[in-house]
């Protein structure tokens, strides 16, 4: 689980559409696929609880 002090994972633009689990996470700590809905360049993952955030200057590509 994700906690306060635990760093958010910071994400560009290559990177979007993004889900968590992400590529870096242990297999063991697997839950559902689940593509995250960024508010105000910020996303939390419903299962986990990580936290994501854009990196400044990110253009997010609209489709």
């Amino acid at each position: 689980m994700s906690n306060a002090t635990t760093p958010a994972v910071e994400l560009e633009g290559k990177d979007l559409p993004a889900h968590c689990p992400n590529p870096a996470m242990p297999l063991w700590s697997s839950h559902p696929r689940v593509f995250l809905d960024f508010h105000d360049g910020e996303a939390k993952c419903p299962y986990c609880g990580t936290a994501y955030r854009l990196k400044p200057g990110t253009v997010v590509p609209h489709h």
